[in-house]
């Protein structure tokens, strides 16, 4: 991602005249993490981050279901060697140990413009997430490297709180992280033991996530990833499980 040359008073009119929500508070609470990931070549800069500030989205009309709650149609394994099933109506990876990052993959790789949004829940805490307009390349052994944006979903483990925050997943590192003062009420919407649901917004180069309706990530592409597939990670672990439902998209004009 290209960085910005605005300086801060010309960002702060463009954000003004743009409707846009600037950020650029540091939490104190998240200068450890800030520190190790601040040199990373994609990573967002507090003084550069924009807000999301807008409500959830919609969801109770026009969404067409991409898991039929019976099995695997329509969906492919990528990756490492980790598992999907499907279990009483829910969609379940599991971590296959020394596996590396497992993803599984809508067939259909066109998806431009949409509202995407699922329920998920950790049955054995884990990293996972769902990368939208990703695509893929031959990696080692055979195996796909799937590489794009990714929602983050977090475990409960970490003391970070990223859910609904924005990575690029073999790409480049965080486009979004959630290190802001202004991002405290996003770090606490997602709920251990409970389902969770992330939201995403795609419309031309902005995108934005909602975790339980709590409004999280602001991002502007910068036109690397118009399209592609979406894809549930579980990341490489030691061990997890995580669930899915109400995995449904509503693809939007361009």
């Amino acid at each position: 991602m290209t960085r910005s040359n605005f300086t801060m008073p010309t960002l702060f009119l463009f954000c003004c005249a743009s409707g846009l929500v600037a950020a650029g508070e540091l939490d104190p609470q998240q200068q450890e993490w800030y520190e190790r990931y601040s040199k990373q070549e994609n990573i967002s800069m507090p003084e550069e981050m924009l807000l999301n500030t807008d409500p959830e989205p919609d969801l109770s009309a026009g969404f067409t279901s991409l898991f039929n709650g019976t099995d695997l149609s329509g969906w492919t394994p990528k990756g490492g060697t980790s598992t999907f099933e499907v279990r009483d109506g829910l969609l379940v990876g599991t971590c296959v140990r020394d596996s590396s990052s497992t993803y599984l993959c809508t067939e259909q790789a066109d998806f431009t413009d949409f509202i995407f949004t699922c329920d998920m829940k950790w049955e054995v805490d884990c990293n996972s997430g769902v990368m939208f307009r990703a695509q893929s390349k031959p990696g080692k052994n055979g195996a796909e490297t799937v590489f794009g944006p990714q929602a983050e979903m977090e475990g409960f483990s970490k003391d970070r709180h990223w859910s609904g925050g924005i990575y690029g997943q073999s790409c480049g590192g965080y486009f979004y992280p959630l290190w802001l003062k202004e991002h405290k009420q996003a770090r606490a919407a997602a709920k251990e033991g409970e389902w969770n649901r992330l939201t995403i917004s795609a419309q031309g180069n902005v995108v934005k996530t909602w975790i339980n309706g709590v409004p999280v990530a602001h991002w502007i592409d910068d036109g690397s990833y118009p399209r592609g597939f979406f894809g549930l990670q579980i990341h490489k672990a030691v061990k997890g499980t995580v669930l899915w439902k109400n995995i449904c998209v509503k693809q939007l004009a361009p």
